[in-house]
């Protein structure tokens, strides 16, 4: 098994974060890898997508392909200060002198999802990893010997071992038969990226609006990122995002939210409904062909768990699949395969209820949920905990999943 696992290119579905991620990993263990991609390779990515990069992905990044995470360091930006209000009244603020910590890489960076796909292509040339673009997964079968894949353009595959991280629309995951089942968002979310005044710039800080006046009422955020901004507006029900998502609408928001000055500066829009959906299983029955990122779950946005999970999803993935490679036993290959999809199904599980935590205490209409935070804005003026639970509870739970990774030691 190790002799044809070093020989033959184990392979990859997807060139997004999640599948770049798995293919530098693979690398790093000494394991060749192929890489195959449904768009052209002249795609284009717009919007700034994922742009909260947290310090473990910078780790598992720089551990990977050393100087990865501080080329997004560098690239990125750090945020210091961090502010809430309240129906347009401040209840928490609060300035770093050292946002970033200590450490040599910092707690997060802020950056377009473009960029970091950049320098993880970038690392990738340089470990000679091969991309085949134009080549959507068309069938996946897997067996005791390992996985064959065939494309649209006509290509066949085969490999000891696959990592599907072809997104929400996973051809691996229909193929392997696991079902992707959750919720969704009743109401509608707009996103709009915003460049950076040239002369007149706002400071740099994460701003969250509850029940913002200048917007009718709605909730905003509001998060800086290198070059720019992001606008993000919880919609209700009755409102129709494909009007709101009009020039003159969005100018009118963005002028309300970041100031007049910004309003001609909109270079994105988007609207969307948050999907909390996760796979049955992350594994196939032959226990060759692993998911990760979004091909295995959709998370709400709220504490930036989407690709981070994703990246750690990668990382694990290729973990197990250097262990297998290595094994002289088939059952202890597949123990090792198992154990992974085990364990990201436990984080996937964890992190779907974080970001369900988070999206209720944005969407709750319960008494308790609106009581709680009448009466903690109310408070926040006399006792700091209070406002810093309202600045909090937008993201969800700050705890990690509750599974042994390493760093721990």
């Amino acid at each position: 098994m190790c002799a044809q696992s070093e020989r033959t290119p184990i392979l990859v579905a997807g060139a997004g974060p999640t599948g770049m991620a798995a293919a530098l990993a693979l690398r790093a263990r000494g394991l060749p890898v192929t890489i195959l991609e449904a768009d052209p390779e002249d795609r284009d990515r717009p919007g700034s997508r994922a742009i909260y990069v947290h310090g473990s992905t910078l780790r598992t990044l720089q551990r990977v392909h050393p100087s990865l995470g501080t080329d997004l360091v560098d690239a990125g930006l750090v945020w210091p200060t961090r502010r809430t209000l309240w129906r347009g009244d401040e209840v928490f603020s609060r300035t770093y002198s050292t946002p970033g910590g200590s450490g040599d890489l910092p707690h997060f960076t802020s950056l377009p999802q473009v960029r970091t796909e950049e320098f993880m292509l970038e690392a990738l040339a340089e470990r000679d990893v091969e991309i085949h673009w134009n080549s959507t997964v068309e069938t996946v079968e897997s067996g005791a010997e390992g996985v064959t894949v065939t494309t649209t353009n006509g290509e066949t595959h085969e490999s000891p071992y696959l990592i599907g991280a072809d997104g929400g629309g996973s051809a691996v995951r229909a193929a392997i038969g696991a079902t992707f089942d959750g919720t969704q968002s009743a109401n509608a979310f707009l996103i709009a990226d915003v460049d950076e005044h040239p002369t007149d710039p706002r400071p740099p800080e994460r701003v969250f609006h509850y029940d913002d006046p200048a917007v009718g009422g709605r909730n905003v955020l509001l998060v800086p990122f290198q070059g720019g901004w992001r606008v993000d507006v919880q919609c209700r029900v009755s409102d129709d995002p494909e009007r709101m998502t009009g020039d003159d609408a969005i100018a009118d928001l963005v002028g309300a939210t970041l100031g007049e000055r910004y309003a001609d500066r909109v270079t994105w829009v988007s609207s969307y409904e948050f999907k909390q959906v996760l796979a049955d299983r992350f594994v196939d029955e032959s226990r060759r062909v692993l998911l990760a990122g979004e091909a295995a779950h959709l998370f709400a946005p709220f504490g930036a768990r989407g690709m981070n999970s994703g990246i750690a999803d990668a990382d694990e993935a290729a973990s197990a699949i250097g262990a297998a490679a290595r094994a002289t036993t088939e059952e202890v290959a597949r123990d090792e395969v198992e154990l992974c999809a085990a364990r990201r199904e436990a984080a996937a599980a964890f992190n779907e209820a974080a970001a369900g935590q988070a999206l209720e205490h944005l969407q709750g209409d319960g008494f308790r949920t609106n009581a709680r935070k009448r009466l903690a804005a109310a408070a926040a003026d006399y006792w700091e905990p209070a406002g810093e639970w309202l600045d909090d509870a937008p993201y969800g739970p700050h705890d990690s999943p509750p599974i042994v990774s390493t760093g721990n030691y």
